[in-house]
């Protein structure tokens, strides 16, 4: 009787079959599946499977799929670095105006508009305030010079204060207040109607379009408004020293001719094409990065006029010294 295939006594080269060759496909053990999770994936397992997403994580969420991966954990930044970001933001935009000052196409029309609009709003206040301005420096320092017996030196004192500190900082005053407020208005008001981002996605810049334009507009007009100060500054002192303290004409030019020289001039307006360039720089920084929509372009315009201020006065202050050290005293 033959013997089954596989068995003992069959063919002495044939060996007996695996246990499992002949099993069924259902009798054969499998690996056992991985745990079913009826949720979502937790912030880890998506963390690990896509490096990408961390970033689109709350910071709560990033802080434990950091822990969980082993890396340190988030830290949001703090408030007390807030001002030198945004001091290094300001830095930032100034450069790039620099540099994009030089580079083409230069955007006339709108120089030439943004001109006229700045020049139109700060000539007449400017001519204002130089005449009580200059009469206010002429009339106290009629009353000093008197006191020590140097009434002749009455001229060259007041028109030096006038063109050398008061001119310059009345046109950057008055263009931070009048410009720079307009220019940050404007440019806020794009910011929030998502104009500067649909210009940004066609490939033009909004610093070398918008903001240029605006800043050597305010640069020029300040130069040019300087001039026109010190020229009604210096007459208003003139007439108030000669009217009200009966002072001599002849002295009061021949004290500032004694004591006045061409760097004074200089130093003026170089002031104001500083001072200029800073009420451009910190509208336009101020304009492109309102917060919380139409009142966050309000205080967007508050707050560069407030920082222009600050920033004018200390300007002014280390021109001045530097100045004094380099320039010496004419007779001295």
């Amino acid at each position: 009787m033959p013997l089954p295939r596989g068995a003992t006594g069959g063919h002495p080269h044939e060996t007996a079959a695996h246990p499992l060759a002949q099993a069924p496909a259902d009798a054969r053990p499998h690996p056992e599946p991985p745990p079913h999770h009826s949720g979502p994936p937790t912030a880890a397992e998506a963390h690990r499977a896509h490096p990408r997403a961390r970033r689109r994580l709350s910071p709560a969420t990033r802080s434990d799929a950091d822990a969980d991966a082993g890396s340190a954990p988030y830290r949001p930044p703090t408030r007390a670095l807030a001002p030198l970001r945004e001091t290094g933001r300001l830095f930032a935009l100034a450069a790039t105006v620099a540099r994009d000052m030089f580079r083409r196409p230069f955007q006339f029309r709108e120089f030439v508009e943004q001109f006229w609009f700045v020049a139109s709003v700060t000539i007449l206040p400017a001519a204002l305030v130089s005449v009580p301005f200059g009469a206010v420096i002429a009339l106290q320092v009629g009353s000093l010079t008197q006191q020590l017996g140097a009434q002749s030196f009455t001229g060259g004192a007041s028109v030096l204060a006038v063109i050398q500190q008061a001119s310059p900082l009345i046109v950057a005053l008055l263009i931070a207040g009048a410009g720079g407020s307009a220019i940050c208005a404007d440019l806020g008001s794009r910011k929030i109607r998502e104009e500067l981002d649909a210009m940004e996605v066609m490939g033009v810049s909004p610093v070398q379009r918008l903001v240029v334009p605006r800043v050597l507009a305010t640069m020029l007009v300040a130069v040019l408004l300087n001039g026109m100060v010190s020229v009604v500054g210096t007459l208003g002192g003139y007439f108030f020293n000669v009217i009200m303290q009966d002072g001599t004409p002849g002295a009061y030019l021949a004290s500032f001719s004694a004591l006045a020289q061409l760097p004074d001039l200089w130093i003026s307006e170089i002031k104001a094409l500083i001072f200029g360039f800073l009420a451009g720089i910190v509208a336009a920084h101020r304009g492109l990065n309102p917060r919380g929509g139409p009142k966050g372009v309000g205080d967007a315009v508050n707050q560069s006029v407030v920082i222009t201020f600050l920033l004018l006065f200390f300007v002014n202050m280390v021109l001045t010294a530097i100045y004094l050290q380099v320039v010496p005293a004419k007779g001295a």
